[in-house]
């Protein structure tokens, strides 16, 4: 059985909080999933919202869902309407689901008026709509006037403050989801009550993306291992010739006074795979950080890095993790990640808890078969490291607190 940490539960009213028998419940679902030639390519964010749909269904709830899918311009396209994710939502849930062609207005309330409760219903794309992202006061209206109760799982979407997320939080009886909780939880029981050691691992692109993030894992972690191409700003920061690395030059003077503060507690590679160019059958080579070819971008962490990550993960009992060590879709550049991914495996199975924060660290866990092997991973990169970084969650924030 795999650890949960110690962190309080989330203190929000529940959806196990709320009488539903009978009612209409609005649920902000996350279903922005991939989807190619009509078909949903990746369901794990729909199976993630199972729970809470069929906690609705079992206790007599009519179950709404509404959600958002890609970047629509705030009207209809076709090429992002819920249709497919309804059809999966179908066979996963095992019960009909009634989609709609819109998301609020009259016909919307019509059908829902007409719906012979069976199942459940799901709305149109909400960013079809200009006053979603907006939280518009008049659509939050709308789409309250659709039920009697209304349940935020979507942690994907929390850091927005959209009406979705908020609006319809302050105009109705409000609770948070399953899925929600436990995000929410596992984040808390990282941040606040950490079994010890604590080893915090970072990639990614950008140390502008997550400057905020290493901080607050600083204060917090016994260890912070950087990968990824972030990693150069901070060895150009400490006068390295980096070659035609991805360095953010505005941000060596941060990355100059991080590693210094940080002092043995930020451990950086020792060395990295280079080529010239970041594509399949590039010419890679493994180099000392301090021996990259003025010619040469460093891709991926090398092979004494990865043992050196290694002996800090497995000795880790709490495991944050979020940013690939490499440019993982390239097989060349892929070893590092790997690496991490299976470190952290190992680290879970021998009980440590293991938060993997969202984004290209879930597709990389996902591409390696190990989801099953780490105790949670986030359905929201930009919302987990939001929460990491100390920021309030305007999704969260509206929801009642617990006895309220």
């Amino acid at each position: 059985m795999l650890r949960r940490p110690k962190g309080g539960a989330i203190n929000k009213k529940s959806v196990r909080d709320l009488d539903v028998n009978g009612k209409r419940v609005l649920v902000r679902v996350d279903f922005n999933v991939p989807i190619r030639d009509g078909r949903v390519t990746d369901d794990t964010r729909i199976r993630r919202a199972l729970p809470t749909i069929r906690h609705l269904l079992e206790s007599g709830g009519r179950p709404v869902l509404i959600s958002h899918l890609g970047r629509p311009k705030g009207e209809p396209d076709a090429q992002y309407a819920m249709d497919p994710v309804a059809e999966r939502l179908e066979e996963l849930l095992g019960e009909p689901v009634l989609k709609l062609d819109a998301a609020v207005g009259p016909e919307v309330e019509e059908a829902l008026d007409e719906w012979d409760g069976r199942g459940v219903v799901l709305l149109e794309n909400s960013r079809f709509y200009p006053g979603e992202t907006k939280n518009d006061p008049g659509f939050s209206d709308q789409l309250a006037a659709l039920a009697d109760l209304y349940v935020d799982d979507a942690f994907g979407a929390a850091h927005r403050a959209h009406a979705t997320t908020v609006g319809v939080a302050g105009r109705l009886p409000a609770a948070a989801g399953l899925l929600l909780e436990e995000e929410v939880d596992y984040l808390d029981g990282v941040l606040q009550d950490p079994e010890r050691p604590f080893v915090a691992i970072l990639g990614g692109a950008k140390v502008s993306d997550k400057l905020g993030v290493i901080r607050s894992l600083l204060g917090v972690a016994d260890t912070l291992l950087v990968g990824g191409a972030m990693c150069f700003t901070f060895f150009k920061a400490q006068s390295y010739e980096v070659g035609a690395s991805l360095v953010e030059d505005d941000y060596l003077e941060e990355a100059r006074h991080l590693v210094d503060e940080a002092g043995e507690k930020l451990v950086l590679p020792v060395d990295v795979v280079v080529a010239d160019r970041m594509e399949e059958g590039a010419e890679a080579e493994v180099t000392g950080v301090d021996e990259i070819p003025s010619g040469k971008m460093g891709l991926d962490i090398g092979p004494h890095t990865v043992e050196l990550f290694e002996e800090h993960i497995s000795g880790a009992r709490t495991i944050f993790w979020n940013g690939p060590m490499g440019v993982f879709e390239i097989d060349a550049f892929a070893k590092g990640t790997e690496g991490v991914a299976r470190a952290v495996a190992r680290a879970s199975s021998k009980g440590a808890t293991s938060v993997i924060g969202g984004g290209d660290s879930v597709a990389a866990v996902r591409k390696l078969g190990l989801e099953d092997e780490m105790s949670h991973i986030s359905t929201g990169g930009g919302a987990s490291l939001e929460y990491v970084e100390g920021k309030e969650l305007p999704g969260v924030a509206a929801l009642p607190e617990k006895g309220a």
